[in-house]
């Protein structure tokens, strides 16, 4: 990848300057207000989201993480009106994931949303040009040819797009992956463990370009991830234990992500 960013560690140690965390007055793209998550009745109830008041503000990069089953996936599913949710509300922009019918959410998750998995989803009989542009044809919307140059060469996929996933290592597929997530310029990417299946060289190009994304781009991320190096490029690490946010981290390091997840004994 063309981009190069320093971790918040690397930065700290040589004395530079990390973008500053938005602070809560900035434009709010994503909110929760008492939300609440229960799967199942009776014995079998479970509480994954309990009264979770959450804001994400414009141009953020923010980490969820948590023990297992502490809610971190169920709260990213709620926010990207992926799973519906008990009560509370969920407001993207302007608009209330809980009022809108399934066409009106499939309409919010293709123009506003972008999404990164840890298993690249990507569809094996398209190239990689295919793939990346495939949000834009399901939309009917025509390429910005420009725009699609500058993210695919910062991604340094110039020369792979006319591949298919099976021809490309798991790095530059999720490299593709991201540029599918990126190429409607979506108000807010969700990323769930995106390095999770990369190694470790490779994981750490990929959290450079997703911080260059944040920085120069203004684009605003929400990433699971158990990684506490994987957190410290974040600008925020909310942590989850039973379903409630109990600590709220800013700027983000390997250590103080580290501390925070044994207080909740993660």
């Amino acid at each position: 990848m063309s981009a190069s960013v320093p971790t918040g560690d690397q930065e700290r140690a040589s004395g530079g300057a990390r973008r500053a965390v938005p602070e809560p007055q900035a434009e709010p793209v994503a909110q929760t207000f008492d939300l609440v998550k229960v799967y199942g009745s009776g014995k079998t109830q479970v509480t994954a989201l309990d009264h979770v008041n959450v804001s994400f503000t414009r141009g953020s990069f923010t980490a969820i993480m948590g023990p297992s089953g502490s809610g971190k996936s169920t709260l990213m599913h709620c926010l990207a009106g992926l799973d519906k949710f008990t009560s509370g509300r969920v407001v993207m922009g302007d608009q209330e994931l809980n009022r809108l019918n399934d066409k009106q959410l499939t309409l919010v998750r293709r123009d506003r949303v972008g999404f990164v998995f840890q298993s690249f989803n990507l569809l094996p009989t398209l190239t990689a040009k295919q793939n990346i542009l495939l949000p834009l044809e399901l939309a009917g919307r025509k390429p910005d040819k420009a725009f699609f140059e500058q993210l695919t060469s910062s991604l340094g996929l110039q020369e792979r797009l006319e591949h298919r996933p099976s021809e490309l290592s798991g790095g530059q597929q999720q490299r593709v992956a991201v540029a599918r997530a990126m190429i409607t310029r979506p108000d807010v990417i969700f990323a769930d463990e995106p390095t999770g299946a990369l190694d470790s060289k490779t994981g750490t190009a990929l959290l450079q370009y997703l911080r260059t994304c944040v920085d120069e781009l203004g684009q605003t991320i929400i990433m699971v991830t158990h990684d506490a190096k994987a957190a410290a490029f974040a600008d925020r690490a909310l942590i989850l234990l039973d379903g409630q946010i109990v600590d709220d981290l800013a700027y983000p390091t390997v250590e103080s992500v580290n501390e925070a997840l044994v207080r909740v004994g993660a």
